[in-house]
């Protein structure tokens, strides 16, 4: 592996540097998208029920707001249950453009570097390839011991490169649409807990 690494030259580093980043920010994401984190089962009908009972308060309201980011949507609904229907919605939805901010934390990073790593692959290639073409000037096409080190170096890199790309583009685009799912699923439950405090959906 090490003298893959060294064959395709400097330009390696930065690419190894990029699929390390992209592996983190998978496997951190995939963690974080849980349903059970994002959404908690049943979350709607246990804050109904302390509603029913008059029992909502400032502590229930924090403690729901830090277990999930539904608890956060819903807490900014809970805190404003005493004005109207449209006051509601219109607090919900402030914070849940924050929590869909933090959800998407990192993806653009993914995404860059899905796109840049093919192109550090091309500039190794690029730099492999003036390599060819300075040992033709000096040694001429007789050697091709002398002409190995650059093709190599352009065939190494570019595969390198392309060997992180794919799988970050995939991933990225995996997990953007796992956001997407979630999001809508947070807008479904936020808008029952909402209908349902305001008479308008039976439990």
């Amino acid at each position: 592996m090490f003298e893959l690494i060294k064959a395709g030259g400097w330009l390696m580093w930065p690419i190894i540097a990029c699929s390390v980043i992209s592996m983190a920010i998978v496997v951190e994401r995939l963690w974080a998208y849980q349903t059970r984190k994002v959404i908690p089962s049943n979350l709607v009908a246990q804050i109904w029920q302390l509603y029913q009972k008059g029992q909502i308060t400032a502590a229930h309201i924090a403690t729901i707001r830090e277990g999930s980011p539904l608890g956060r949507i819903l807490a900014a609904g809970l805190i404003n249950r005493e004005h109207s229907r449209d006051v509601m919605k219109e607090a919900i939805e402030e914070e849940g453009r924050q929590v869909v901010h933090e959800l998407e934390r990192y993806l653009n990073t993914l995404g860059t570097i899905a796109a840049i790593t093919p192109l550090l692959g091309l500039l190794g290639t690029v730099v492999g390839m003036i390599k060819v073409f300075a040992a033709i000037t000096t040694a001429g096409v007789g050697n091709p011991a002398v002409l190995a080190g650059g093709i190599s170096q352009a065939l190494i890199t570019t595969a390198a490169g392309l060997s992180v790309a794919i799988p970050a583009l995939i991933f990225h685009r995996y997990l953007s649409g796992r956001v997407d799912k979630l999001v809508v699923s947070m807008e479904a439950e936020a808008l029952k807990m909402v209908e349902v405090m305001h008479g308008e959906r039976e439990r």
